[in-house]
């Protein structure tokens, strides 16, 4: 009989500090995206032909694209 009352008990008292690891109802989300590096150098060539880099900073991020 004390064993039942301890397990009960047990399970009681971990029931109550379930409610505290739910976080909160917060929603959490994660978005992973990945492009390919023969995206990267398109991106970079459209960049460098509307003049958003210089030709300095496209050779800079090229090589950086291709060493990775």
């Amino acid at each position: 009989m004390r064993l039942r009352t301890l397990f009960i008990a047990s399970v009681i008292a971990l029931m109550s500090t379930m409610p505290g690891c739910g976080g909160g109802g917060a929603k959490v989300e994660s978005d992973i995206t990945t492009t390919t590096k023969g995206q990267q150098l398109l991106d970079l060539k459209k960049a460098l032909d509307s003049g958003a880099i210089n030709q300095q900073e496209y050779e800079r991020l090229r090589k950086k694209v291709l060493e990775d």
